[in-house]
């Protein structure tokens, strides 16, 4: 085939490279400036999606979401996306239902694909006491109105062909549980397409751009210190996950959480063979396929307290055990990088979200392995609270106030070990 005229590699990729150079910025990079009536701390998916309902839902549009790194870099960009709605206490089941159903819109509401993916999500069970656990979580959900379906071992057999569903297997299959409304979801995606429609309303996106500290007058929030200058605002919102703690120290507060390392992997592409997710609770294995042809593939957290986003031998070499018994096909599956996040969890299992004993400040926090999956919920919620100076209704029940009064709200079986 005979080349264009004035054909030259060197002609296409110098014109790729001055064509990149003028694309127009999806979001602006805008200097902080010295007041803001909200301040964000936190550009993940949960402090964007809060700045984003703000504006949009309440039309405060003075707003700053404030990043030390970059946008979507923390536990937005280090998890394994995985989105549903089968949690066992009925608070738990209407803030991630209320988020799912955020979830089935949202694309459209953004007009941005977040490629969300409903392809089921199946938590199996080994065990007769695994089946009594899920037949009640699924009583419970189908009380609540969400879907929630019990499968037998011959059902889940023809739902995922790959898992190993003989009684002679390591871990023999004894049922489980299917919301068919779960799924996955791109997580830069969706991180991307809150930033540009919070951007669009208004709101500054101010990124590499460390808190230091956070001012108070007495008992009110006056403002934060950061690397790029003071501001001062009467409002914050505290979004960091698993640096939630070292944020609320700077006022003084001490919250009942705790930090650890949720580490994942993927593997080298594949042809399509899994089409729906699968949870283990019993090995703490979750494992999904991505468009690209990757397995997803979490574990359970490190049991060591840690502020490091990196991952370790043990829990890999646990995890990848489990993986192996369960889909005997991967024994030769190469595993092509790895991550870590932090994870702030709760005693009880649940978050905390909402405001605190310091007035105007606002945190979201502790929703150990739930938080990508509640992204588009909590920040609604969240900004609702900080516009009306009540705690939505939705999020009441996770206030910090519950570790107080015994009011708990235990999600440890639901939670599905590893997440």
């Amino acid at each position: 085939m005979a080349r264009p005229a004035g054909y030259s590699i060197w002609g296409l990729l110098r014109g790729a490279v001055n064509r990149q150079r003028r694309w127009p910025r999806v979001w602006r990079t805008p200097e902080p400036r010295e007041s803001y009536d909200v301040v964000v701390i936190g550009g993940g998916g949960h402090g964007l999606a809060t700045a984003y309902y703000l504006a949009k839902e309440h039309g405060i549009t003075d707003v700053a979401v404030i990043e030390k790194g970059w946008l979507g870099g923390g536990n937005t960009g280090r998890n394994t996306t995985v989105i549903r709605s089968n949690y066992l206490r009925d608070p738990s089941a209407d803030i991630y239902e209320f988020s799912l159903k955020k979830w089935e819109g949202l694309s459209q509401e953004l007009n941005f694909n977040t490629m969300f993916s409903q392809r089921g999500v199946l938590n199996i069970a080994h065990s007769a006491a695994g089946l009594d656990e899920i037949a009640r979580r699924a009583t419970a959900l189908r009380l609540n109105g969400i879907d929630a379906e019990v499968l037998d071992v011959r059902e889940i057999a023809v739902l995922c062909p790959i898992l190993d569903c003989s009684p002679r297997a390591r871990y023999p299959i004894a049922g489980g549980i299917l919301q068919r409304r779960g799924g996955i979801a791109r997580h830069d995606a969706m991180a991307w397409g809150l930033a540009r429609a919070a951007d669009a309303h208004g709101v500054d996106i101010v990124q590499n751009c460390a808190v230091t500290a956070i001012h108070r007058y007495g008992n009110r929030i006056a403002g934060v210190e950061t690397t790029r200058g003071a501001i001062k605002t009467g409002a914050i919102a505290i979004a960091v996950a698993g640096h939630s703690s070292v944020l609320a120290g700077m006022v003084g507060l001490r919250l009942p959480i705790e930090s650890h390392p949720l580490q994942a992997w993927v593997s080298e592409p594949l042809k399509p063979v899994l089409h729906t997710v699968v949870m283990s609770q019993a090995k703490h294995v979750y494992v999904s396929q991505s468009d690209k042809g990757e397995l997803v593939v979490g574990a359970a957290y490190d049991e060591h307290n840690a502020y490091g986003q990196r991952g370790s031998v043990a829990v890999i070499e646990d995890q990848i055990a489990g993986l192996r018994a369960l889909f005997p096909i991967v024994g030769r599956l190469r595993m092509m990088r790895q991550w870590a996040g932090i994870v702030d969890i709760c005693a009880d299992a649940s978050p905390i979200i909402g405001p605190t004993l310091v007035d105007g400040l606002f945190i979201d926090c502790g929703w150990g392995m739930g938080g990508f999956k509640a992204t588009p919920g909590a920040g609604y919620a969240l900004a609702a609270t900080i516009a009306t100076g009540r705690p939505h209704p939705i999020i009441a029940p996770f206030g910090i106030e519950r570790f107080t009064t015994g009011d708990l709200i235990a999600e440890h079986a639901a939670v599905g070990g590893g997440h």
